[in-house]
């Protein structure tokens, strides 16, 4: 079997995509290093270099890791730590417990990380290691399921997963992980998570809808409005949620979400507890209505951003 890779031009440089073959354990510590840099928090590591390897479907195990390497300036890609620009990392499980690995059909893949640095955000390599860990896993693998997880506040996920994949969501999980701090994340934010599940053999479709005519009070489950307040970098507007519309029943509703919770996890980190305080009534809030909603039978078909100013960011919920 050959090695898979894909080398993408964008925006003027060049990255591999590549699958991890090493059967040197050293080797694995960069996956480790690069986790770090991108979400910040340590004390939620990687397993150690040598578990990775055997890890690895290519030495013992079932885990999946796929790199995305920057060119060098020579013209060369190095796969080293200092050329490694994002990563992705999973492995195979089972989907009914009941069945475990009796049966093929019974396999599905978990994406447990996709990340990539700062430096080289808008670049699409977030969407481009999904592309090619699909191909891996179809081609290679013969896993045609995928579930992962991520955050239902977070815009840039969401139009990934839901919009451009069109994954389905299968459940929402309050407080999934505990504690969770670093970059992307606030300790005292609870860490709530959409259930994702990501079928490799449908067709993408999306509903004929357009977004801006939704927009409007008979659809919006979520009313925000905007506040003026001493962020962490200075005075600045932020969305904050004023109420929720849990008696609408409409064909389509919407939830709105954050432009950027990231940004306003950071902005938010301060001493004032009515400032600090807004990503947590998003969390709850946003929390009630997704619960609510779900139980009610409807469930996600779309997410999209209507163009400001100001931009805002909705899923689409129908029943």
């Amino acid at each position: 079997m050959g090695r898979p890779e894909k080398i993408l031009a964008v925006k003027g440089r060049r990255f591999r995509l590549t699958v991890e073959t090493s059967k040197a354990a050293e080797d694995y510590g960069k996956y480790e290093a690069l986790r770090n840099d991108i979400w910040g928090f340590a004390e939620d590591s990687l397993p150690g270099s040598r578990n990775m390897m055997c890890e690895n479907y290519l030495f013992d195990g079932s885990s999946l890791f796929l790199a995305a390497y920057v060119e060098d300036p020579s013209g060369s890609f190095i796969e080293d730590r200092a050329h490694l620009a994002g990563f992705s990392y999973g492995f195979v499980g089972v989907r009914d417990k009941s069945v475990c690995f009796k049966s093929l059909d019974n396999l599905w893949f978990y994406s447990q990380y996709t990340g990539v640095l700062p430096a080289y955000h808008g670049y699409g390599l977030g969407v481009s290691l999904k592309e090619f860990q699909k191909e891996v896993l179809v081609g290679v693998f013969g896993v045609t399921t995928v579930t992962c997880t991520f955050d239902p506040l977070t815009a840039v996920n969401a139009a990934r997963n839901v919009h451009h994949f069109g994954m389905d969501v299968l459940e929402y999980r309050a407080a999934t992980y505990g504690e969770y701090g670093g970059f992307l994340n606030r300790l005292e934010v609870p860490t709530d998570r959409f259930f994702m599940i990501w079928d490799l053999k449908k067709p993408r479709s999306r509903p004929d809808l357009r977004l801006d005519h939704l927009v409007g009070g008979r659809h919006d489950v979520v009313e925000v409005e905007h506040r003026r307040v001493p962020g962490r970098s200075g005075p600045l507007d932020l969305e904050t949620v004023r109420a929720l519309r849990l008696e609408l029943d409409g064909e389509r509703l919407l939830i709105r979400i954050p432009r950027d919770f990231y940004a306003l996890l950071r902005e938010t980190e301060v001493a004032d507890p009515a400032v600090r305080g807004i990503p947590l009534e998003w969390r709850m809030r946003t929390r009630e209505a997704f619960q609510t909603l779900f139980g009610r039978g409807y469930r996600i078909i779309d997410f999209g951003t209507v163009p400001g100013p100001p931009p805002a960011n909705y899923y689409v919920l129908s029943k």
